[in-house]
């Protein structure tokens, strides 16, 4: 999924270097007589690395650049002289990079430390040299090993978003407009459906000095857990957030509904998220009056019982402390 210059999803060829050539050279030195075999090995081919870079926030270097090489060993040489290895081609993604196998979608592994490197593809080895295959019977042996031949694939880079706390609701919700109020990001705002295409992320500011990251997770709808709409590629960035904060409307016509919706979706993406910490928001709550809230509150009070919900107006500033103060508790549990 890309808009502007954010990549979440690319697609690189990669290709790891061939091994040298051993030597099949035979010492040669004015005083001495068949100095037999001193042909050195090849050396190795470069490897594909993936590091982690924390400096990064998108895939979107590898927007353009597709195609990845690693450099070929050097031949062996004389007096027993290996071969230089291959420059190793190395792939900086951000923190929470999946990579897989494009042709079989299986996880090859995941980048999650600043520095982390893993190997995608082995560089080939270099080739023995003929000082290897000596013997009594065999004094100058004339030959020796080839490189092993490199390898290429083409991998998926896929990045889900880190961050503490991730926003869930549908389109229209409000998330967009609670990140603007509680962080200094300034993601687009608008009063239709889909105005969030890419997860946005913020740095909310809390007591004594310290913060928290919050992900604006763009809008669910029924059947995104199948592929409906853009599902997937939203839904997975929510892999990654420690709480889940669920926003749903004031003006919705089912608030409970509308949470039930959003749990099964997430439920048949991937069960493991209904483990994750979980807070309902009742967003644009500047439009209740003090009557409609407390009998609100009276129904709330049966349908969220194994939940923490609370009121807010991101518009109105109402309850935004408060539910800072949750979510840094939650946080620290």
């Amino acid at each position: 999924m890309t808009e502007g210059n954010f990549v979440d999803y690319v697609k690189v060829h990669v290709a790891s270097g061939k091994g040298g050539q051993g030597s099949t050279h035979l010492r040669r030195e004015k005083y001495v007589d068949k100095g037999g075999p001193d042909g050195g090995d090849g050396g190795r081919g470069g490897h594909v690395i993936v590091r982690g870079n924390k400096n990064l926030w998108t895939l979107i270097h590898y927007k353009f650049q597709k195609h990845f090489k690693a450099g070929h060993g050097e031949h062996g040489g004389k007096q027993r002289s290996t071969g230089a290895k291959g420059e190793d081609a190395y792939l900086e993604v951000p923190l929470g990079t999946v990579i897989r196998d494009t042709a079989t979608n299986t996880i090859l592994f995941e980048v999650t430390d600043d520095g982390e490197e893993k190997i995608v593809l082995q560089g080939g080895l270099g080739g023995r040299g003929n000082w290897h295959f000596k013997s009594s019977t065999n004094q100058t042996p004339r030959y020796a090993q080839p490189g092993i031949s490199g390898e290429e694939k083409q991998i998926t880079l896929e990045l889900k978003v880190l961050a503490d706390v991730g926003l869930v609701g549908f389109p229209n919700a409000g998330k967009s407009t609670l990140l603007s109020v509680m962080t200094s990001a300034k993601p687009k705002i608008a009063d239709y459906e889909f105005t969030t295409l890419k997860p946005n992320l913020g740095i909310v500011e809390y007591r004594d000095f310290r913060s928290f990251v919050m992900a604006d997770i763009p809008g669910i709808i029924e059947g995104a857990a199948e592929g409906k709409g853009l599902g997937h590629y939203f839904l997975r960035h929510i892999e990654r957030n420690a709480i889940l904060l669920f926003l749903i409307p004031a003006d919705s016509s089912d608030i409970s509904k509308e949470y039930e919706i959003l749990l099964d979706e997430l439920r048949r993406y991937n069960p493991e998220l209904l483990d994750k910490q979980r807070l309902v928001a009742i967003s644009k709550s500047d439009m209740l009056d003090d009557e409609l809230m407390a009998e609100m509150r009276e129904e709330l009070d049966k349908e969220f019982v194994d939940v923490t919900y609370l009121f807010i107006s991101s518009v109105a500033q109402m309850g935004i402390q408060e539910l800072k103060d949750k979510l840094w508790v939650l946080l620290n549990e």
